[in-house]
């Protein structure tokens, strides 16, 4: 279970490259490292050469970069939510595009892949794909791109496989 996983939670806000590339290696030191997650990119800090001279877009550049930087340096994988921006809010169909990443293209071209999470039924309640999510790969450097659908259960913020029996034996 996951109270019984061997985890290491940081929630410093505006963290730095700098200090995620030491706490990482401080804990690998101490236990292998499996994977970093980054909640999310755009809460992070460039560091104080970006101190509020406006340039979030030449800020949010270097934060993708050096997010590479340690998932190379460490060897494992990093993956690094996104906010979207409002633009997606604006077309239909909903569906998110890589031109939709907020305030960088950067976070596209230093992605080894790109994920969107996509709910029909999130936009547009008389969808007749309720409960579906689809797990989009807009972009994919060594593979395919494409999407996924998953059964999503709204009420328990669960994700699973559409093939699986989904109910809940405590309330049959």
């Amino acid at each position: 279970t996951l109270s019984e996983a061997q985890m290491f939670i940081d929630d410093t806000p505006g963290i730095t490259i700098s200090d995620l590339r030491t706490k990482a290696r401080r804990e690998a030191h101490q236990r292998p490292l499996g994977l970093i997650i980054v909640d999310y990119l755009q809460l992070m800090s460039g560091g104080s050469r970006f101190g509020g001279d406006g340039n979030r877009v030449q800020e949010i550049s270097e934060i993708s970069r050096g997010l590479k930087g340690v998932a190379r340096e460490m060897n494992v994988p990093l993956i690094a939510l996104s906010q979207l921006s409002r633009s997606v809010e604006s077309r239909t169909p909903q569906i998110p595009q890589l031109s939709d990443l907020r305030e960088s293209g950067s976070i596209e071209q230093d992605a080894d892949v790109v994920a969107f999470l996509y709910r029909e039924d999130y936009y547009n309640p008389e969808s007749d794909r309720k409960n579906i999510m689809d797990i989009l790969i807009k972009k994919h450097r060594n593979g395919p791109t494409g999407g996924v659908e998953l059964y999503f259960d709204r009420d328990k913020q669960r994700i699973s496989s559409l093939d699986v029996k989904h109910s809940d034996p405590f309330n049959d």
